[in-house]
């Protein structure tokens, strides 16, 4: 492979044969099911020096690196929706902050068992604590759980642990700020430029931003150039008055993120976010040393263990106390089944310091590659997973697991039917249903929020999963006189027939298919109707027309 490496002496070739590995190790990742940052670490390892030694580049690769923290953690700033956490309610703050505490406590004294310094195991033990939002908001967003419980809790600690690394990263800044003088002087000047920098991007915020943002929303292209120079160059200003350059990125997102544009800024971004983390994760494996990597694997497979089987037992732990039903706490808890990208950011940011040597980087790193790996999986196989184990994790569980009452009411009074799902269709359906009085029917949904507000009108509205197998058991399913399923999942449809027949329920089954060959299959499992909304609007509207023409 001399020739390769011969022909990366020109950057642009460089760059060419690097876009188009990372394009073949994407198609790969896609075919494993593993996300982009495996698969570009991997891709640093092979284009490093121990294989291709294709990377010539160094300067332009962590520029370009740089660059993308700067806006992965601009768009992390963006999303920052505090509603989030407030509609969860004490839980988020405290699953977040609670397993931020006993995943460092643990993981701390696992590394001093292993004789690792106590600074060592500190920056281990902290990196083991962070979870990555990026792929668990990717992963719950294709399995279509980004609004269940359990979704809305995760996202809720994300976003906690997501503040914790910014103010660790301050921390940090203060640190590679004091170069030997007191720590605590730099720590209280840095805190001082913290409040300036916060009250600057208060009045932007505030004052400036709105009005600008309107202007340049005019030209989506144009809104999009300012969003990418603002970010830049907040976190120019930050890393100039003492802080990492990401702090200042995170409160340049957090300037926009009341803005009205802020979606149209962040689906803009993320794929040039995607772009330039590219650069990170090459820039990080080509660095690597292989040999201190080859030396760490036992540690970090005990680690890797850790976060893979105890994180998600500490989130068990915390929820199941606080009153959570057993399966709402299994599924948040394997969200935190693995490490971040901040993680490696925070490593890096330790090794910039000089609190840690590269093999601890390393090591941190390979965690990351083995859990990120594995826990993709876990969150894939979520419910199988669960129907396996479920017994064994009843100790997580209280007798009376009130949380999830405050969804639900009483089941017991009779329902002449029950609707799954209250999405455009089934909320139309249930407003139908709703000038009738005489006819009472009972909903369920798996987004709280939605509960919630359906519950304030005073519907019959309750909490419920339609993938939960004990769901079924707590319905007054023997007094309905039909079921109607506007989920649009042609598999949780036909689990729900499944479900009922198992049941003995004598009711009729409507079910809901959105395409003609979702229509075919489900009426193989022989319901007594399959729905097609777009054809029943296009059936009222008919009738309507004619009414209008004929009149």
């Amino acid at each position: 492979m001399n020739w390769l490496s011969s022909l990366a002496d020109n950057p642009f070739y460089e760059f060419a044969i690097i876009l188009f590995l990372a394009a073949l190790m994407g198609g790969l990742g896609q075919l494993l099911k593993q996300p982009l940052i495996v698969m570009f670490i991997a891709l640093g390892i092979l284009v490093g020096p121990a294989f291709l030694n294709v990377v010539k580049s160094e300067d332009n690769i962590h520029l370009l690196a740089e660059i993308g923290i700067v806006i992965l953690l601009f768009i992390v700033g963006l999303k920052l929706d505090l509603r989030i956490i407030s509609s969860i309610g004490k839980i988020a703050l405290l699953t977040g902050l609670g397993q931020v505490l006993f995943t460092s406590l643990i993981g701390f004294f696992i590394g001093v068992a292993l004789d690792f310094s106590y600074l060592h195991s500190f920056y281990i033990a902290v990196a083991l604590t962070f979870s990555s939002t990026i792929i668990i908001v990717k992963l719950l967003s294709d399995k279509k759980e980004i609004d269940s419980l359990h979704g809305q809790i995760a996202i809720g600690f994300l976003i906690v642990q997501d503040i914790v690394v910014i103010l660790v990263m301050i921390v940090l800044s203060a640190m590679r700020q004091s170069e030997g003088g007191s720590f605590w002087e730099d720590m209280g000047s840095t805190v001082l430029a913290g409040a300036v920098l916060g009250l600057l991007t208060f009045i932007a915020m505030k004052f400036i931003i709105p009005r600008l943002s309107i202007f340049l929303a005019k030209s989506q292209e144009l809104l999009t150039l300012f969003a990418i120079a603002w970010a830049i160059a907040m976190a120019a200003l930050g890393d100039a008055m003492g802080f990492s350059g990401e702090v200042g990125a995170f409160l340049a997102g957090v300037s926009l993120a009341s803005s009205q544009f802020k979606d149209v800024i962040s689906s803009r971004l993320i794929s040039l976010r995607d772009f330039l983390l590219l650069f990170f994760f090459v820039n990080l494996g080509a660095n690597l040393d292989l040999g201190i990597i080859g030396s760490q694997i036992p540690s970090s497979l005990i680690f890797s263990v850790f976060v893979l089987v105890g994180n998600p037992i500490i989130v068990l732990i915390i929820m199941g106390v606080m009153g959570y039903r057993k399966r709402t706490g299994f599924l948040a808890g394997l969200t935190v089944a693995q490490i971040s990208e901040f993680s490696l950011i925070f490593a890096g940011l330790g090794l910039s310091v000089g609190h840690i040597t590269e093999d601890v980087v390393g090591l941190i790193t390979l965690v990351g590659l083995i859990t990120i790996a594995l826990s993709t999986y876990l969150i894939i196989y979520s419910h199988p997973i669960y129907d396996f184990i479920a017994p064994a994790l009843s100790i997580f569980e209280k007798r009376h697991p009130y949380r999830e009452a405050e969804f639900e009411e009483e089941v017991h009074a009779k329902y002449d039917l029950i609707i799954f799902g209250l999405g455009r269709f089934g909320s139309n359906v249930a407003d139908l249903l709703d000038q009738y009085h005489d006819i009472k029917y009972l909903a369920i949904d798996f987004d709280p929020i939605v509960v919630r507000e359906w519950r304030k009108k005073g519907d019959h509205v309750i909490y419920g999963d339609i993938e939960d197998p004990d769901l079924l058991d707590s319905l007054p399913l023997t007094t309905a006189k039909c079921v109607i399923c506007t989920v649009p999942s042609t598999e949780l449809s036909i689990n729900l027939i499944h479900a009922l027949r198992r049941q003995e329920f004598k009711g009729k089954i409507y079910v809901t298919a959105m395409h003609e060959k979702d229509l075919r299959i489900l009426q193989a499992e022989n319901p007594d109707q399959v729905l097609l909304p777009h054809q029943l609007a296009a059936t009222s509207f008919y009738q309507t027309l004619m009414e209008e023409v004929q009149a």
